[in-house]
C-alpha cells in the first residue's frame, strides 16, 4: 500500500502529535502561565531557564507535524473536505504559524535567548497563546468532521463568515491587545466554546 495514500497511518500521527501540541498548549496557558505569576523569584528563574526551552521544543515541533500530517491528510480526503473542514484547517494553520512566528520568536526573549524587551515579548507571546487558546475548542470541534464524513458541502457565505471572524481574532493576536474576554484562565476557556457554538450555528444555518 502506498504509505500516502493510507489515511489510518497519517490520523493516528496527527492525532498523536496533536494531543502533545495543544496538551502543551493548555499547560503554558493553564497551569505554567498561573505558576509563574505567584512564583517567587528563584523559582521563576527556573522556570525559565530549566523547564520552559524543553517545553517550548515539544510545543513547536508538535505543532509543525500536527500541521504537515494534517495537510497529507487534507489531500486524501480532499473529496470529503466542507465548510467545517476549511475552518478548522484554517484556524490550525493560524495556531502553527502563531507557535513558530510570534509565540516562539518572542520567547527567546523573555528566556533570555535572545536580546530584546522581554516584557514586550511576553505580551506579545502571551496574546498569541491566548488566541491559539480560544481557537482550539472550535478547531478541534471541526476537525472531526473528517473523521465521519460529515460536512461535504460547501457554503460559500458560511465560509466567508466564519473566515471573517477568524481573522479578525487572528489581526488582533498580531496588532491588538489581551482583551477581556481572553485575559483569564476562566474568560478563554468560556471564550472558546462561546465561539465554537457561534461558528456551529454559522455553518449549520448559513
Amino acid at each position: 500500500m502506498d504509505i500516502l495514500t493510507d489515511q489510518s497511518f497519517f490520523r493516528a500521527f496527527h492525532i498523536l502529535f496533536g494531543i502533545t501540541w495543544i496538551g502543551l498548549l493548555y499547560y503554558f496557558n493553564f497551569i505554567q502561565g498561573e505558576y509563574v505569576k505567584v512564583a517567587d523569584p528563584d523559582a521563576k528563574a527556573d522556570v525559565f531557564k530549566k523547564l520552559a526551552p524543553n517545553a517550548l521544543w515539544w510545543f513547536r515541533w508538535a505543532a509543525l507535524f500536527t500541521f504537515l500530517t494534517g495537510v497529507i491528510l487534507l489531500y486524501q480526503i480532499h473529496v470529503r473536505i466542507g465548510t467545517e473542514i476549511i475552518l478548522g484547517a484554517v484556524m490550525g494553520t493560524l495556531m502553527m504559524l502563531n507557535v513558530w512566528g510570534i509565540i516562539w520568536r518572542n520567547q527567546k526573549i523573555v528566556l533570555g535567548m535572545k536580546d530584546g524587551d522581554a516584557a514586550l515579548a511576553g505580551a506579545k507571546a502571551g496574546l498569541a497563546s491566548r488566541t491559539n487558546t480560544l481557537f482550539s475548542v472550535p478547531m478541534l470541534m471541526y476537525m472531526v468532521y473528517s473523521v465521519h464524513g460529515a460536512g461535504v458541502d460547501i457554503s460559500t457565505n458560511a465560509v466567508l463568515i466564519g473566515l471573517a471572524i477568524i481573522f479578525l481574532i487572528e489581526a488582533n493576536a498580531i496588532w491588538g491587545k489581551m482583551l477581556p474576554v481572553i485575559a483569564s484562565v476562566r474568560a478563554v476557556i468560556t471564550s472558546s466554546f462561546v465561539l465554537a457554538v457561534v461558528l456551529k450555528i454559522i455553518t449549520d444555518n448559513i
